[in-house]
C-alpha cells in the first residue's frame, strides 16, 4: 500500500514506543504528516529523529487537548492508542486504580475525538481508530478486570461515534490486538520476578506459539486509516495470533 495515505495529516496518541511508535513510523512511511505525540519526551525524540513531527501531549488532561487541537488544526486520521493495562481480579482492584484506567483507556479517547471530530465532518471526512484489545471483548482474560473493562467500553464508545456521524464521511473502527512485544509488556513481565517464566506464559497462551510484533498492528491501523477501508467503519478488527478462538 505504498503511499496510500499521501495527502493525509494524521494525529497518534502514545507514539513515543511499542504500537504508537510503529504506526507513526508506518503513515510517515505511507505518505500522512503524522503528529507523533506522547508525555515521554526522551522517547519521542527519538521519533523525532526520524523526520516525524513529535508533541508533548497528557491525553488526561482536556485543556491540553484542547490547545493542541487548536494549534494542529484539522486532521484527516486520529489514532487514539494510548491505553494502560492493570493487573488483578475485581476484589483486588482499588476505586482509584478503576478510575485511573477508565481514563486512560477510555476518557482520554473522549476527549481527543471531541476535540478532533468537528475539523473532520468540515473537512467532510476522516478515519479514527480506537486501541481496544482481546481483552474483554471477544473473551475474558484472567487477573484483568479493571483493563477488560475499559476495553469493553472502547467498543461501544467506537460503535456510538460510528452511527452518528456515518453521515458525515466519518468512519471510526477499534483494533483488538491479542498479546504485543512491547516496552510495556517488557516491564510487566520483568516485574513478576521470573522474566522467563513470565515470557514463557505470554507466549503460552498463543496458538501461534509467538508474540505479535507492533509493526503487524501497524500494518492494520494503516489499512484502517487509508481509503481501501473506506466501506468499513463501527466494526471490531481482533489481530491476536488465535488467542480468542
Amino acid at each position: 500500500m505504498s503511499g496510500s495515505l499521501a495527502g493525509k495529516r494524521a494525529v497518534i496518541t502514545a507514539a513515543a514506543q511499542g504500537i504508537g511508535r510503529a504506526t507513526a513510523e508506518a503513515f510517515s512511511r505511507e505518505g500522512a504528516s503524522v503528529v507523533a505525540t506522547d508525555i515521554n519526551e526522551e522517547k519521542l525524540g527519538e521519533v523525532a529523529a526520524q523526520g516525524i513531527d513529535v508533541a508533548r501531549l497528557d491525553v488526561l488532561s482536556g485543556e491540553a487537548i484542547s490547545e493542541f487541537a487548536a494549534r494542529t488544526g484539522a486532521i484527516d486520521i486520529l489514532f487514539n492508542c494510548a491505553g494502560f493495562v492493570h493487573a488483578g481480579t475485581i476484589l483486588e482492584v482499588a476505586e482509584k486504580d478503576y478510575d485511573f484506567a477508565f481514563d486512560l483507556n477510555v476518557k482520554s479517547m473522549y476527549r481527543m475525538i471531541r476535540a478532533f471530530l468537528p475539523g473532520m465532518v468540515e473537512k467532510g471526512g476522516g478515519s479514527i481508530i480506537n486501541m481496544s484489545s482481546v481483552a474483554g471483548v471477544p473473551m475474558g482474560v484472567p487477573n484483568r478486570f479493571a483493563y477488560s473493562a475499559s476495553k469493553a467500553a472502547v467498543i461501544g464508545l467506537t460503535k456510538s461515534v460510528a452511527i452518528d456521524f456515518i453521515g458525515k464521511g466519518i468512519r471510526c473502527n477499534a483494533i483488538a490486538p491479542g498479546t504485543v512485544q512491547s516496552p510495556s509488556l517488557e516491564e510487566r513481565m520483568r516485574a513478576q520476578g521470573n522474566y522467563e517464566e513470565a515470557r514463557s506464559a505470554f507466549i503460552a497462551r498463543q496458538p501461534m506459539g509467538r508474540l505479535g510484533t507492533p509493526e503487524e498492528i501497524a500494518a492494520l491501523a494503516v489499512y484502517l486509516a487509508s481509503d481501501a477501508a473506506a466501506y468499513t467503519t463501527g466494526h471490531v478488527h481482533v489481530i491476536d495470533g488465535g488467542m480468542s478462538l
